[in-house]
């Protein structure tokens, strides 16, 4: 197989990429959300020249040389940049052989349960509760996640006793029924603070204690999770192989949550999974907006063995995220009785909008002739 043409269509926001390989197919993909202008211009400096018109059959070894051949640049944005070219890439495999992705990884369609996750901490804990349970009755939503403390808050609260208030909260709404609750503390607190809160969590029920500590402090986030119950769980800033390797060697975590576009695509998210499943734990990656991440999340969900018990859905409205909205000409996201579905649709199964394309920044690569 060879690649002749990689198109980026990218905002500030959130950048499709477009593969063609030597024979005219094509697939959609996308580089990872946030600062994704950027991560194209990278993509076409730092990553096209090294695969474009190179005959490869191992992709995964095609995308390790491209790294390789940046070794000097081994973080976030090269990861982010190989993602929008592997996820293109299944695409066109999947339409190659007429099924979807998830099919290609060796799982099947179907449906996944979905957890309603919230991204806001400006709201307050009684307006997040009547939000979770208006969606549990629109959609069927029986897992949500709410935030507690603040983003990379070092030991500060949103605002003063939001946390303390929350837990209780949501924990009451739910308290008669069969729902599961998650928290995200964003890299909040230190082990003591985080432990406060651990013990707070599992005393009110809630099931997963996402990043308490700084994510890039292991050895706190190994305190934490050592001292508590509760699935403390992380992972979805993490892009560098070996960093996985020792978060799963000190046990720092009970539940691996990479991001297929963080982690550098479906590639490296399955080298992650593996190694998650050598160490006996579950995956339930992140997928925090309705770009295409979640699209990717739901396929591997659907292949691997060692998939999390549901997929992270971003509930968040135009108002919040107004970039995720008319991106696609067919919608993939579909939830109904808090279930998502992989359908048989070849590939990704979704394209991209016209309207949408045409707004957005054009950059192309090509093979040389």
């Amino acid at each position: 197989m060879r690649l002749t043409r990689i198109e980026t269509f990218a905002t500030r926001d959130i950048g499709f990429v477009r593969v063609t390989d030597e024979t005219g197919a094509q697939g959609w993909g996308q580089v990872s959300t946030y600062q994704s202008d950027l991560t194209a211009a990278v993509l076409h400096r730092q990553i096209a020249p090294h695969v474009l018109g190179v005959e490869f059959e191992d992709a995964d070894d095609l995308f390790d040389r491209a790294a390789e051949k940046e070794h000097k640049f081994p973080g976030s944005y090269i990861a982010r940049a190989i993602a929008g070219v592997d996820t293109a890439l299944w695409d066109l495999k999947g339409k190659q052989a007429g099924v979807p992705v998830a099919t290609l990884l060796g799982g099947s369609p179907g449906p996944l349960r979905a957890y309603a996750s919230s991204m806001k901490r400006d709201i307050t804990p009684k307006d997040e509760a009547e939000r979770f349970r208006r969606l549990r009755g629109e959609h069927g939503f029986d897992a949500f996640k709410f935030r507690i403390g603040a983003e990379c808050g070092r030991g500060q609260d949103e605002w003063e006793g939001r946390t303390e208030e929350i837990i209780p909260t949501i924990a009451k709404t739910f308290a008669s029924e069969d729902v599961s609750l998650l928290v995200d503390a964003n890299s909040c607190y230190a082990p003591k603070a985080a432990i406060h809160y651990g013990h707070m969590l599992q005393d009110n029920g809630i099931v997963h204690y996402e990043e308490p500590c700084p994510y890039w402090e292991l050895e706190q986030t190994a305190e934490v999770t050592a001292a508590l119950e509760i699935d403390v769980t992380g992972g979805e800033q993490d892009c560098w192989l070996p960093t996985w390797k020792q978060m799963f060697e000190l046990s720092a975590v009970n539940v691996a949550q990479p991001d297929v576009l963080y982690v550098g695509g479906i590639g490296r998210m399955l080298k992650v999974a593996r190694l998650a499943q050598d160490h006996g734990l579950p995956v339930t990656p992140h997928a925090a907006n309705l770009g295409l991440v979640t699209l990717f999340t739901m396929h591997v969900l659907r292949a691997i063995p060692n998939a999390g018990p549901y997929l992270e859905f971003s509930i968040e409205e135009a108002d919040y995220y107004p970039w995720q909205y008319g991106l696609y000409r067919n919608e993939p996201y579909v939830v109904s009785g808090g279930q998502v579905t992989v359908t048989e649709a070849p590939g990704w199964g979704v394209e991209i909008s016209d309207e949408w394309l045409a707004k957005s920044e054009y950059r192309v690569s090509e093979a040389a002739a």
